[in-house]
């Protein structure tokens, strides 16, 4: 998931501090309305329940910072929010703790795919079709009406990159979620796919970052996108038409990690066992349009606050797990491909 990127000096000023005291937890996430939701949700009650000072900072999720600390054995960052593919080859390459989930909770209390290894998630978000429903009237089913350029005529936005863009494709093409990474998988689904894409292609604007999909369907230059579903909700928190299509959806999650080597690491799963109660991530998602990651928060929320989150199970049911470990194995090959097609 794209997120507000800061300035990574400040981070790095408030990571290495030399005021910090010894008992205090340096918690780096991504910043902006995700950062003040989680100092609401996790950071102020963690310091009020346990007495431990929380600093936060910020990254872009470089990856380069955290394994440059924990080579030279100087980390300075006890809590890390990461992304899945950096949270899965954090992993392997050794950069992150093993969780102790003795100390965290059962892992089948979350959704599936939350509880890993080296993290454990702390929102799940969307990949949604979002539409203007200025532009159009008859609200599109799913994927297959997004290609139907004669009974939706108008642009279609999607984003620029094989992940996310060949799955759609294959849902677009009648393959069920369950089936589409089995699919993807093999040389003919990849051909697939990009045939499908071929049938749309004078059709697209191609989107790069997660602010311009609301932007395009707010200035009518497109009357569909594929969107993140937390850019959809604050747009229409400020009074646009637009509307979410759940079906077909892709979620994923960002994770809490560990870096290798914190020198608080107790204190560490502390934070995250604290920041994985149902009550406290109830308490996120009325901040910010992002599902809790625990199945017992979305009973806590207000119904109308849930229905409209990604892991609520109307939203769930019909929506795909986007799979690490394939775009792991294939994510390399897949966008050169994907990059040699688009440039033609």
């Amino acid at each position: 998931m794209e997120n507000a990127v800061k300035t990574v000096s400040a981070v790095l000023l408030a990571a290495g501090c030399s005021t910090l005291h010894a008992g205090d937890l340096t918690v780096i996430s991504f910043g902006g309305a995700n950062k003040a939701a989680q100092e609401k949700a996790y950071y102020a009650p963690f310091t009020k329940a346990t007495g431990i000072k929380v600093i936060g900072g910020e990254y872009n999720g470089e990856m380069a910072k955290v394994k440059a600390m924990v080579d030279t054995r100087s980390v300075s960052w006890d809590v890390l929010e990461v992304e899945s593919p950096e949270l899965a080859r954090g992993c392997d390459e050794g950069l992150f703790e093993k969780l102790d989930y003795s100390r965290i909770g059962n892992k089948a209390d979350f959704v599936p795919g939350a509880a890993q290894t080296c993290g454990i998630g702390i929102f799940v978000w969307s990949t949604v079709l979002a539409y203007n429903a200025d532009k159009i009237k008859v609200a599109p089913a799913g994927w297959k009406d997004f290609w139907d350029v004669k009974k939706y005529p108008g642009k279609r936005g999607l984003r620029k990159g094989a992940k996310y863009t060949l799955e759609i494709a294959l849902m677009a093409d009648g393959v069920t979620g369950e089936d589409v990474y089995k699919v993807l998988a093999t040389p003919a689904g990849v051909d697939r796919a990009f045939r499908k894409l071929d049938q749309l292609k004078p059709h697209i604007q191609w989107w790069e970052a997660g602010a311009q999909p609301p932007q395009y369907l707010v200035s009518g230059d497109v009357v569909m996108s594929s969107a993140y579903n937390g850019r959809i909700a604050t747009t229409q928190k400020e009074g646009k038409n637009l509307k979410i299509v759940w079906n077909g959806g892709m979620y994923d999650f960002d994770s809490w990690a560990i870096p290798k080597g914190s020198p608080n690491k107790d204190a560490a799963l502390k934070f995250i066992a604290f920041a994985s109660r149902p009550e406290n991530q109830k308490v996120y998602s009325e901040q910010i349009a992002y599902g809790p990651s625990s199945k017992k928060a979305t009973a806590l929320l207000d119904r109308k606050v849930a229905a409209e989150l990604p892991t609520s199970p109307q939203n769930i049911k019909n929506s795909l797990a986007v799979s690490v470990a394939f775009w792991a194995d294939f994510g390399e090959s897949l966008e050169q491909r994907f990059n040699a097609w688009a440039s033609k």
